[in-house]
C-alpha cells in the first residue's frame, strides 16, 4: 500500500526508481526481525528470490528503498504525535517498559456520527486502516443490486408513462444537440421538420442504455458471484508465498478485464452529456462544422470558467475522467473518482452543477472503479495483474465479443432506422401523450387521462416487443429476455365504473380504488423452442415469516407483530409517525383522504433503518440499503434525488413499487407503534 501511493509520481518519471541489478531487498519480519527488514541481498544468497518477486516479502532495490523511506516519515509523523500529546511524559519514559501497554483503542464507524456507512469516508479512512483483504462480498453486493436496479429500470419504463416521458425528456436534455452554437443559434435538428429525427435518436439511446445496463450488471455480478464461491473453494490454497490457483486467478482476470471494458460505455455516456447537461451548459459553446456530415465541436468558455472555481475544478475531473484517457491510465480510475466524490461533499457549489443525469451516470462508474480497486489491492498477487491479463488479452478479447454478441444485436434492432423512426412517432412525448395525473384522487377523468397514457405506452413496447422478439433464438442467454419471458403483470388502472348513489338516488362516479394489471410480454419472448442459457441472478425473495418463531429481531423502538395464518405472511411493522408517514407516500392509495407530499431524503434514510436496513452512501446519488436483520439478506439500490433532497410523490411511489416487487411490500405491513397509540 506504502509503494501504491508513489503511483503517479513514478509513472511520470516524477520519482526516479533506482536500479541496482542482481539484488533484491527483504521486507518481511517488520516487527519480529527488525534487523533484517530492509536489507539488501544478492541473487545468489536468495535461491528462490524469482519465486517471491510476487509477494509482499522481497521487491527490487529501488522500490523497497521508497517504500523505506515512505515508512521512515510515517513512523516520525507517529512519534511526533506521541510526544505532543504525551508531553508530560519524558521520552526516556516513553521508549522504557515502565508503562503499561494500553489496548489500541477501537476507530469507530462513520454509522456511530452520521447514522448510515459512506463509501467515501471508507476510502479516506483506508490509509489509517490494516489493509484489507480483497472484499469480494462486497463487489457481489454493489453490482447484484446495481443488476436489480437496472431490472427495475427497465421495466418502470414499460409500466410507467410518467417515468417513461421524464427519461426521455431527461435523454434529450443532455443530448448535443440542445446545445446553442456560437451565434447562440438552435442545431437544425431542433426545428420542427428535423424534430422526428432527433427523437429517433434520443428514443434509441435511452433504450439502447437501458438494455445495455442490464446485460452488463447482469453479467458482472454473475462473474462476481463465481469469484465468491471460488474464493471460498481454494481459501486453504491461498498463500502470499505461492501464485493463485490458475482457476481462481484466470476468474479474477477475466473479471478485472470486464470491469475495464464494462467502464466504457458509463464513460462514453458521461463524456456526450456533460456539455449539454443543463446546469453546466453555460460553460459551453458549439462551434457549427461546415460541411453537414460531420460533427459540431464543442469548446468550453476559459472566461467564465477563470471567475468560477468550483466550476472548474469540476470540469478538470471530469475531463480527466472520460476525455483524457493517457492521465486517466496514470492516475487511475480510483484516484479520479474519489477527488470528484471529494469536491461534491466539500463544495454545494460543485455538487449543484451535476445534474440528476449525471450523477446517476458518475455512480456506475465509482461502482466499477470500486470494484477495480477492491482487485487491484489484492497484494501481493495484484503486482502481477497488469502483466498477466495482456498474456491473456487475446483470449479475454473473442470471450467479450463472444458474450457481447446478443448486445450488440440489440442495440441494432433499436437503432434500425425503420424501426426506430416508427418508435419516435409512437414515443415521442409531446402533448398530452404521457400525461399522467397517477397523484390526483380519482374521477373519471382521471381515470380516463391515466388509462389513455398507459395506452399509448403500451403501443409503443408492443411495436417494439414485436421487433425484439423475431429475434428471440439469438437472445437465448440475455438478462432482457430472462426478464421479459418472466410471468409478470403491468399494473394498469382498471375501467371506471358508474354506481348509483345510495344517499341520493341518484347516478354517481365510483372512486375505483382497486388496481388493475395485464400480461407483460412473456408470451412474445417466451419460445418453447428456445433454451434459455442465461444464468439469472438469484431472485428476490419475499420476507417471508409463516412457521417460523420470532424470526423478526426488532430494533429500539420498533414492535413487529406477525399474521401467522396468512399463507404469505409479511412482518407488521410498528414505527414511529416520521417513519410511518414515509412507508404511507410509497404506498399511498388514491382514495386517502390527505394528498400525498414530498419525502424528505433523511426522512427516508430513517425510515428504511427503521425496519432494520443498513444505509451505505455510495458515490453519486448512489445509496444501498442492505437488510440483514432476517435470515435473507436483502439489497436494493436507491438514488438520493438532485439537487434538491426530496422525493416528489412520482419518485416516491416508483420507490414503493421496486419494494414491492424485490421483497412483496405493500401499505398494510406498517403500523403506528403502541407506544405512540396510547400517548395520543
Amino acid at each position: 500500500m506504502d509503494y501504491d501511493t508513489t503511483h503517479v509520481g513514478r509513472v511520470t518519471d516524477a520519482i526516479q526508481v533506482v536500479f541496482l541489478d542482481h539484488h533484491v531487498m527483504i521486507m518481511s519480519g517488520f516487527t519480529e526481525n527488525t534487523k533484517n527488514y530492509g536489507n539488501i541481498v544478492g541473487l545468489d544468497e536468495y535461491s528462490d528470490t524469482f519465486g517471491w518477486m510476487g509477494s509482499n516479502e522481497i521487491y527490487p532495490p529501488g522500490e523497497g528503498l521508497l517504500i523505506l523511506e515512505i515508512q521512515a516519515g510515517i513512523l516520525k509523523f507517529l512519534y511526533q504525535c506521541c510526544t505532543q500529546i504525551l508531553h508530560d511524559i519524558s521520552e526516556s519514559d516513553l521508549m522504557s517498559d515502565s508503562l503499561p501497554l494500553s489496548p489500541e483503542p477501537p476507530l469507530y464507524p462513520e454509522s456511530e456520527t452520521s447514522g448510515f456507512e459512506s463509501l467515501s469516508v471508507m476510502a479516506s479512512e483506508a490509509p489509517y486502516r490494516v489493509p484489507a483483504q480483497l472484499n469480494l462480498i462486497l463487489v457481489e453486493s454493489l453490482l447484484s443490486a446495481r443488476a436489480s436496479a437496472a431490472e427495475d429500470h427497465l421495466w418502470d419504463l414499460r409500466e410507467d408513462p410518467d417515468y417513461f416521458s421524464r427519461t426521455l425528456l431527461e435523454a434529450k436534455d443532455h443530448y448535443q444537440e440542445a446545445l446553442k452554437d456560437s451565434n447562440s443559434s438552435l442545431h437544425p435538428s431542433l426545428s420542427r421538420d428535423l424534430s422526428e429525427s432527433l427523437w429517433a435518436q434520443v428514443i434509441s439511446y435511452a433504450l439502447s442504455k437501458a438494455y445495455i445496463e442490464l446485460e452488463l450488471f447482469t453479467e458482472l455480478s454473475r462473474q462476481a458471484r463465481n469469484l465468491v464461491l471460488l474464493q471460498r473453494q481454494y481459501a486453504s490454497d491461498v498463500d502470499p508465498s505461492k501464485d493463485l490457483p490458475d482457476e481462481y486467478k484466470e476468474a479474477l482476470l477475466r473479471f478485472r478485464y470486464y470491469l475495464g471494458r464494462g467502464a466504457e460505455a458509463p464513460l462514453s455516456s458521461l463524456k456526450s452529456a456533460i456539455v449539454a447537461s443543463p446546469p453546466l451548459r453555460r460553460y459551453f459553446s458549439r462551434q457549427p462544422s461546415p460541411d453537414s456530415n460531420l460533427t459540431d465541436t464543442y469548446r468550453a468558455s476559459r472566461k467564465l470558467l477563470m471567475k468560477d472555481k468550483s466550476a472548474q475544478q469540476l470540469l478538470q475531473l471530469l475531463y480527466v475522467l472520460c476525455e483524457d484517457s493517457n492521465a486517466l491510465r496514470v492516475i487511475g480510475m480510483s484516484h479520479v473518482t474519489d477527488s470528484i466524490e471529494r469536491l461534491l461533499q466539500s463544495d454545494k457549489k460543485a455538487q449543484q452543477l451535476l445534474s440528476s443525469y449525471l450523477t446517476t451516470v458518475f455512480g456506475d462508474i465509482s461502482i466499477i472503479s470500486q470494484c477495480l480497486k477492491q482487485l487491484n489491492s489484492y497484494y501481493p498477487w495484484a503486482r502481477g495483474f497488469d502483466v498477466e491479463t495482456l498474456e491473456h488479452e487475446n483470449e479475454f478479447e473473442k470471450d467479450y465479443a463472444e458474450r457481447t454478441k446478443s448486445w450488440d444485436l440489440i442495440i441494432a434492432t433499436i437503432h434500425n432506422q425503420s424501426v426506430s423512426g416508427q418508435a419516435a412517432s409512437l414515443g415521442e412525448p409531446s402533448g398530452d401523450k404521457f400525461f399522467y395525473p397517477v397523484e390526483k384522487r380519482r374521477t373519471k377523468k382521471i381515470a380516463d387521462a391515466l388509462r389513455r397514457a398507459e395506452h399509448n405506452l403500451d403501443d409503443f413496447w408492443a411495436y417494439l416487443d414485436n421487433k425484439m422478439s423475431n429475434k428471440a433464438d439469438y437472445l437465448s442467454d440475455t438478462a432482457s429476455r430472462s426478464l421479459l419471458s418472466q410471468s409478470r403483470n403491468l399494473l394498469r388502472t382498471p375501467e371506471w365504473i358508474e354506481e348509483e348513489d345510495s344517499s341520493t338516488g341518484r347516478g354517481g362516479l365510483a372512486q375505483h380504488e382497486s388496481t388493475g394489471s395485464i400480461p407483460g410480454p412473456e408470451a412474445l419472448y417466451h419460445h418453447s423452442s428456445v433454451v434459455n442459457s442465461f444464468e439469472p441472478a438469484p431472485r428476490k425473495q419475499k420476507i417471508k415469516t409463516r412457521g417460523q418463531p420470532n424470526p423478526y429481531v426488532p430494533i429500539p423502538e420498533m414492535e413487529t407483530s406477525i399474521q401467522a395464518n396468512d399463507p404469505d405472511s409479511q412482518p407488521t411493522f410498528f414505527l414511529d409517525p416520521r417513519a410511518l408517514k414515509v412507508f404511507q407516500t410509497l404506498f399511498f392509495s388514491p382514495g386517502m383522504k390527505s394528498p400525498p407530499g414530498e419525502v424528505s431524503w433523511c426522512d427516508f434514510v430513517y425510515a428504511m433503518t427503521s425496519v432494520g436496513f443498513t444505509a451505505i452512501k455510495l458515490y453519486g446519488s448512489v445509496w444501498q440499503f442492505q437488510q440483514s436483520k432476517l435470515e435473507v439478506h436483502q439489497k436494493i439500490n436507491f438514488h438520493e434525488p438532485h439537487p434538491e433532497s426530496k422525493l416528489t410523490y412520482r419518485n416516491a411511489r416508483l420507490c414503493g413499487r421496486r419494494l414491492k416487487r424485490a421483497f412483496g411490500w405493500h401499505g398494510e405491513m406498517f403500523a403506528l407503534t403502541q407506544k405512540c397509540v396510547r400517548s395520543e
